[in-house]
């Protein structure tokens, strides 16, 4: 019966989801009290509520900040708890990253699996089960506004709504998720004011607005040389020998006698597994580093840098190459730029789920204290998620999972921080599928249809499990 309404709605399931895809609801800043997370990203909100009003569900808009779908009764709440902001889009696309473009039987587009594809399969899922059964207990399906980013959406659905006893978020990958590891972000900085008498200067940093939970795919900066001192062809002469001899992607721009820029070019992935891109932040430091040592200048974020992180996504230099059953430590470099007259690098980490959090810290700490112009923060900390494998929840959607499919997969454990953390009793449940390459935060992001049909089937038939029905 399920495979019947999965083929009904086939091609109106694509539409809409297309149609999500087609809003660029990136995080914006916001003065507007209706539009705290920004214009897009709120028409993303409205835009799903008004398919749930169409499709027969209760929906609310929480003050702007998120939204919620909701069927059936019950004193209970199971939640599927999905996202409709997106990351950046990056450069480089197939196709355009907010068309919905499909090919090769694929919905392209940037949120196509992170997270708006699970979340119109879930919302689809949800369609059938209450045309189909009356269960014990009612279901909702929130919408986060702000996941990318520091999670105020989910903060601010805690505070004012119901909280689910069960559930799931269909933000990561199948069979399920039994643990996710902490996530700490780490911060150094350092007075600029150190570069006031010297005769190079950075006076521009950008990273295109790259969030810290992506490798950063470009970065550049403008240096200001003093001319009386330093002849810009030879500057420049400097700059090719040290790139050439380092294999680096980075582009060197004259813009005038003065001034000169650097543009680093990586490839992007998702903070969860930075060895599937390339850092175009950590190239361009470490270049960086060289080209002020060249001219007797050792600036101490760029010696602290080369010397204890460089190429490294482990952390090993720093001796917090921890790991366990969830996995390695990785150390993602998202953010370098210049903010209030201070230089800032900022890493995002994900820990193991059972190392103590306060090592990471007190080794940055040793490390940094070995200079005098540097100071650091842990700006965000999120704690990691473990719930025993062989508890009922993991077991019934694994199981469900593998009836699905006829497989034999095990829960699983990831680097990825989902909205599961944020409540008891609630795990992360695909839509990744095993095997598959993870497109989250990368160019050319997509969904196969095939496999957003089954995501449907797959949550259709936990929502029943889940929800006692009578």
């Amino acid at each position: 019966m399920i495979e019947k309404f999965i083929n009904e709605k086939k091609e109106e399931i694509i539409e809409k989801l297309q149609g999500l895809i087609q809003i660029p609801s990136i995080y914006e800043q916001s003065n507007n009290p209706k539009y705290p997370f920004g214009e897009n990203v709120n028409k993303a909100l409205e835009y799903t509520l008004d398919l749930g009003q169409r499709l027969g569900f209760k929906t609310k808009n929480i003050d702007g900040y998120c939204g919620y779908i909701e069927f059936g009764e019950g004193d209970e709440l199971i939640g599927i708890i999905g996202h409709l902001d997106v990351v950046p889009e990056g450069e480089n696309w197939t196709y355009p990253p907010f068309r919905g473009a499909i090919a090769n039987n694929c919905i392209f587009g940037r949120g196509a699996i992170d997270d708006k594809g699970p979340v119109i399969a879930s919302l689809y899922a949800m369609k059938y089960v209450m045309e189909t059964v009356k269960l014990k207990k009612h279901v909702r399906l929130i919408l986060g506004l702000n996941e990318e980013r520091d999670w105020d959406c989910i903060k601010y659905y805690k505070a004012h709504e119901e909280i689910p006893s069960i559930g799931f978020s269909p933000d990561a990958d199948f069979p399920c998720i039994y643990a996710e590891k902490a996530v700490l972000t780490q911060e150094i900085k350092a007075d600029i004011s150190q570069f006031k008498n010297f005769d190079i200067k950075i006076t521009n940093i950008d990273c295109n607005n790259n969030a810290t939970n992506v490798v950063p795919k470009i970065c550049s900066a403008v240096f200001n040389i003093n001319t009386d001192r330093i002849k810009s062809d030879d500057f420049i002469n400097n700059l090719k020998d040290i790139i050439n001899n380092s294999g680096f992607e980075i582009d060197i721009y004259k813009i005038d006698d003065e001034e000169i820029k650097l543009t680093s070019h990586g490839i992007s992935a998702h903070a969860a597994h930075p060895d599937l891109g390339i850092n175009s932040i950590s190239r361009l430091i470490i270049i960086l580093d060289k080209i002020f040592k060249v001219y007797g200048y050792t600036i101490d974020l760029f010696d602290f840098f080369t010397k204890y992180i460089g190429l490294q996504f482990d952390g090993k230099n720093l001796g917090i190459n921890f790991e366990d059953e969830s996995g390695s430590l990785t150390l993602n470099v998202g953010y370098f730029g210049i903010e209030n007259n201070f230089m800032k690098i900022r890493m995002n980490l994900r820990v193991p789920v059972h190392t103590d959090i306060t090592k990471i810290g007190a080794a940055f700490i040793k490390a940094t204290c070995e200079y005098i112009n540097l100071d650091f923060d842990t700006s965000h900390y999120m704690p990691a998620l473990y719930i025993d494998p062989n508890s009922e929840l993991v077991q019934t959607l694994c199981n469900i999972y593998n009836e699905e499919t006829q497989s034999n997969c095990k829960p699983i454990a990831i680097g990825g921080a989902t909205f599961a953390r944020a409540f008891p009793n609630c795990v992360s449940f695909g839509a990744n599928f095993p095997g598959d390459k993870d497109m989250c935060h990368q160019t050319d992001e997509f969904i196969s249809i095939d496999k957003l049909l089954l995501a449907c089937k797959i949550y259709a038939k936990a929502i029943l499990f889940l929800g006692d029905r009578d």
